[in-house]
């Protein structure tokens, strides 16, 4: 045997079922050197890894440092503030993947979600861009990001989607988004429920202003309110069905206020170029919206739902659920490592997940 087994010691420790264990201490028999073999779950610190794993669980679940304490040291299990705080960033430091820089091992996914959200970090808000699988919501990656335009998110979203081998960005319908899916070559899918909340929005405000008869710049283009209404009724019906054939009939309504002149400098934009601009936009991006009923499976079933809701779920669930208990983050690097925590346990539900194992 290269190490001997020299002295049998009793050790203390904070623990839910053992308040002493048994440790050896062995020596080297080439260099003589005395270390401490100690059971399963435990090390040279006082308290165990179960009651470390059971602190951060109850960290994750919405419990605040102090309230943890109280908790485990009702159940005897006496631990400190400090110490949950400590086993609480000693775990995020050891969460495997969810940065871009190092992705989960191995994994890919056809289609990539991504989005941006902010959390307030010492009295500042940082950003932070989110990227899951879209099509069954696993997280792969939380980040700081320094803005959100289009060369920032392309520097941040490209590499993963690389990685991850994606030919599809779903997103929401912001224009660096669209950018970022040109300047990569990849498809995009923009979230069907954005677009069709801004269009109701737009097209309830703009019925509304023709109704009052109080804009009349539809006459220098020779539309007449009952045909404005009509086109919008058809905008309506047209964003509610998706059917990508359908792009020519909104080609078509654009041109009818194709000719609406972008008013002066200084002024308020009147009816008639407000609906050229919705025509246009959504003509334009019709292909985007309706990507989802063109890509399928082999069997011939849509891939994706249309939405962004894989982001919007996960924003909610791993970052902004723990995050409106607390008045914000100390520390950047706080917020991503508890963010990533909670996003990594969220990615292990199905399969269950020890935290203990985690523990250094």
């Amino acid at each position: 045997m290269r190490f001997v087994p020299r002295q049998e010691v009793s050790k203390k420790i904070v623990d839910a079922q053992h308040p002493e264990v048994t440790a050896w201490r062995c020596e080297c028999r080439k260099c003589g050197h005395v270390f401490r073999v100690y059971p399963k779950g435990v090390s040279q610190k006082q308290i165990s890894k179960r009651v470390n794993g059971m602190a951060v669980m109850l960290y994750i679940l919405g419990l605040s440092y102090g309230a943890v304490e109280i908790v485990l040291s009702s159940l005897s299990m006496g631990i400190g503030k400090t110490s949950v705080f400590r086993a609480v960033q000693a775990v995020t430091r050891q969460v495997p993947g969810l940065k871009r820089e190092k992705l989960l091992g191995g994994y890919q996914t056809k289609a990539v979600g991504a989005d941006v959200t902010s959390v307030r970090c010492n009295g500042e808000w940082v950003t932070v861009g989110i990227a899951v699988d879209a099509v069954n919501g696993m997280v792969l990656s939380i980040d700081a990001l320094p803005g959100e335009d289009a060369e920032q998110l392309q520097a941040w979203l490209e590499p993963i989607v690389d990685a991850v081998d994606a030919d599809v960005v779903v997103s929401d319908d912001a224009d660096a988004f669209k950018q970022v899916s040109d300047q990569t070559g990849r498809s995009q899918q923009v979230c069907k429920s954005h677009v069709v909340r801004n269009t109701e929005a737009l097209v309830a405000e703009l019925s509304e202003i023709i109704r009052a008869g109080q804009d009349h710049s539809l006459d220098a283009i020779g539309i007449l309110p009952a045909q404005a209404l009509a086109d919008l009724a058809s905008l309506t019906e047209l964003i509610h069905a998706r059917r990508p054939e359908d792009q020519s009939r909104l080609e078509e309504i654009y041109l009818r206020y194709a000719q609406a002149r972008k008013p002066g400098k200084g002024k308020k934009y009147d009816v008639a170029y407000r609906m050229r601009n919705l025509f246009m936009d959504r003509w334009n991006l019709w292909p985007r919206l309706t990507f989802y009923r063109t890509w399928k499976d082999e069997y011939g079933n849509e891939i994706l739902d249309g939405t962004n809701n894989h982001c919007e779920r996960a924003i909610g669930w791993w970052i902004k659920e723990r995050y409106r208990s607390m008045r914000g983050y100390k520390q950047e690097q706080s917020a991503l490592g508890i963010s990533r925590l909670i996003a990594f346990a969220g990615n292990n539900l199905a399969r269950g997940l020890r935290l203990a194992d985690l523990m250094a």
